[in-house]
Order: C-alpha cells, then sequence, then structure tokens
C-alpha cells in the first residue's frame, strides 16, 4: 500500500509528487510520455499579468514557496533550473509609460513594477520609449526539469511509462487499486487530458493552443527577457524562444502556418535584426475559464482527486497547488475558495 499514486508528469503531477515525498510519503507516478502543454511551456514565473497590468492572485506567496521549491530539487538533482532573469516590457509610446506609472502605484503592484524606466539599448531592438522592469521575475527551464525529474522517479521506482486506464481503477473506501497497485489516494494531474477523465469529466477545462518558436538570431544582444505582445526569452548562443499564440478552438499538438505568421509578425515589429526560425512547436494548455486551477476532491469517491488547470502560470502555481492539495488531504485544511472545484457546482 502506497499513500499516493499520480497521474501525469507534467508540473502539476511532479509538483504534488516532490511535496509529497518532501512529506516521507511512498508515491507512484504513471505518465504517458505523450507530448503535453508542460513539456512545451515557456516556464515565465512573473507577478504582474502585463496585458491589464493586475497583479497575479496571491503573487506574493506562490513566489515565496516557488524559490524554495525548485531550489531543493536543484540540490536534489544537482542541476540548475531557476534561472532569475529580470522581464522588461517594452513601450511603444508615451501613453504606455503613463500607463505603468499608475499602475505601480495600485495595491498589489507597487512592490513589482520599477518606478524608474530603464533606458538601456539592447542590439537588434528598437526603443525610443525605453523599458518598465518587472521585479522578482525569471524562468524555469520546463523541459530539462521534466527530463531530470522523471529519470529521478524512475532510478528510485516511481515512474511507470504507460497510459493510465480509467475503467481499471478500483474504488474501496479506504483505498484505490489500480491493477497491481493499492494506494491510500489517487491525483489526477493529466492536464488537458483530464477532458476524457470520466471521475471529472463536468469540470469546464478549456484548452488554449499556444504556439512558440526557437530563433537565431546572432546580432540580438539580449540577457534579459522582453514582454510586449509576445515575449522574447534569451536561452544563449544567440538561441532565443519566442511566444506565444492563444488558439481557443484547435486543440491539437500541432503547429500551423498560421501561428508561425502570428509570432512572425509581432517579431518583425520589435526586432531590427535578421533571424532565423529553427523551430517551430506547439502544446495545449489547461485552462479553466475563471483563470483558475482546478484542485479538489471527487464528491462521491473521496479518495479521488485533481490537480488541473494551471493554465500559463504553471511554475507558479504548480508548487503552491501542490502544496495546497497535500495539505487539505492530510491535515484537512480547507481549499482556497477561489481553486476549490466545488465553485462549479450549487450547494
Amino acid at each position: 500500500m502506497i499513500d499516493y499514486l499520480i497521474v501525469g508528469a507534467g508540473l502539476a503531477g511532479i509538483g504534488f509528487a516532490e511535496t509529497a515525498i518532501q512529506n516521507g510519503k511512498q508515491v507512484l507516478v504513471i505518465d504517458a510520455e505523450v507530448q503535453n502543454a508542460s513539456k512545451v511551456a515557456a516556464g515565465l514565473y512573473n507577478p504582474v499579468i502585463l496585458k491589464r497590468f493586475t497583479p497575479v492572485w496571491k503573487a506574493g506567496e506562490q513566489l515565496q514557496l516557488l524559490e524554495s521549491f525548485y531550489a531543493s530539487i536543484e540540490v536534489k538533482l544537482k542541476e540548475q533550473f531557476d534561472f532569475k532573469t529580470p522581464i522588461l516590457r517594452k513601450f511603444f509610446s508615451i501613453e504606455e509609460q503613463n500607463n505603468w506609472f499608475i499602475a505601480s502605484d495600485k495595491i498589489g503592484l507597487s512592490s513589482f513594477l520599477s518606478t524608474k524606466l530603464l533606458t538601456k539599448k539592447f542590439k537588434g531592438i528598437d526603443s525610443p520609449f525605453d523599458y518598465g522592469e518587472v521585479l522578482a521575475t525569471g524562468f524555469i527551464d520546463v523541459a530539462k526539469l521534466l527530463e531530470k525529474y522523471k529519470i529521478y522517479l524512475q532510478e528510485s521506482h516511481r515512474l511507470r511509462s504507460e497510459i493510465f486506464c480509467h475503467r481499471a481503477l478500483n474504488v474501496h473506501l479506504d483505498f484505490i487499486e489500480y491493477n497491481d497497485v493499492k494506494a491510500k489516494h489517487i491525483i489526477f494531474a493529466e492536464g488537458f487530458s483530464m477532458s476524457s477523465n470520466p471521475f471529472f469529466s463536468e469540470l469546464p477545462l478549456d484548452g488554449a493552443k499556444g504556439e512558440l518558436l526557437l530563433i537565431k538570431a546572432p546580432y540580438l544582444k539580449l540577457d534579459v527577457i522582453v514582454n510586449t505582445s509576445i515575449f522574447i526569452l534569451p536561452l544563449g548562443n544567440d538561441i532565443f524562444k519566442v511566444g506565444s499564440t492563444y488558439n481557443w478552438t484547435d486543440k491539437s499538438n500541432t503547429p500551423t502556418p498560421e501561428g508561425k505568421q502570428e509570432l512572425l509578425y509581432k517579431l518583425q515589429e520589435i526586432l531590427s535584426c535578421d533571424f532565423e526560425v529553427i523551430s517551430h512547436y506547439a502544446g495545449v494548455r489547461p485552462t479553466v475559464k475563471d483563470r483558475k486551477p482546478l484542485v479538489g476532491t471527487h464528491s462521491v469517491h473521496k479518495r479521488i482527486h485533481v490537480l488541473n488547470g494551471l493554465g500559463t502560470r504553471g511554475v507558479m502555481l504548480g508548487p503552491a497547488m501542490a502544496k495546497e492539495l497535500f495539505d487539505h488531504i492530510e491535515f484537512g485544511m480547507p481549499l482556497s475558495p477561489e481553486v476549490n472545484i466545488n465553485r462549479f457546482f450549487k450547494k
């Protein structure tokens, strides 16, 4: 009898697995080795929604937990995953500058928006109206994190690479049973695949397809993340990640010519240097219409739980939501009403 059977090894799944392991619990993770949104995620962490100049929900708490969570994994795996990097908002007008300064006085934003314009010039980008700097930002190398963490799970006999069959799950009063595995609880962290999960199919999980580019730009000298209508993230060796698009109708992981063209159009508005596209990829983010995660316990089967809907902020939400669900299961701590799946059901 183990403590947790976890379905999915994206950011949600490994977030819960690591939280449980750190608390001395026995876990087994089942993952199908298919492309998911976590594998193609930009991995940015940013406490401000720059499009609307509003604070991210519980940003301070999430950032604090993010730092300690990924630092502990870095020590365990002897790898670096967290790269603290400034995010700059490129201004296109005086009006945008003024909106920035107005926002910097708002509650919840004043500690994250610098009130000093950054006038530094980066080769390859014209910036006549300068930049605003967002504080406490960076990115997690998600692809590397998932790869190395799954190796760790495999070597410690905590991972099975197979497709989970929901029909094979037997639910008992005090435990669940799946083939030869008995566990006290099961955590479904399947991402967008949850749409075919019979236990949580009624939850309003929506998919937002995102497409990204990798470009090579030898003349672009950039050591920060630039964010406008898209982001440009330096990866080293003249390679940059560029993203991303939002498509609410196409639910495939296939890159499209339309998505590529949209990114190229926006990129050409920002860059004044030549570049070459070296890769183009896509994934469907597990999103919810109210922009909050799906966390909670099945209404009938109290041994079945869900951790999903992390959307575009998976690296921030993953550790925080994993801890919240773990504390709820183990210690009876109430879930935040904003993320509790009960918000979608009438009392």
